[in-house]
């Protein structure tokens, strides 16, 4: 689960998630970000900037020799 607060960082998150999706790392699980509802943004004005997206992890994925169990991307 990620949540990004600028729209910069949202295009990120978005693009990351899309291509581990591409190569089965994760399932994407939000095809649209999840907002703070208008009563939650009323209560905490900051929330309206914040944007979530929700993915799991696959059992498999390439993984690249040598890097200790890390992904590489």
């Amino acid at each position: 689960m990620l949540i990004s607060f600028h729209s910069l960082e949202d295009r990120l998150v978005k693009d990351a998630l899309r291509e581990a999706g591409r190569n089965k790392i994760f399932e994407v699980l939000t095809k649209k970000p999840v907002i703070a509802q208008e009563q939650e943004q009323m209560r905490n004005p900051r929330s309206r900037s914040a944007k979530m997206r929700s993915a799991e992890k696959q059992g498999t994925g390439t993984r690249e020799q040598g890097t200790a169990g890390k992904y590489k991307g």
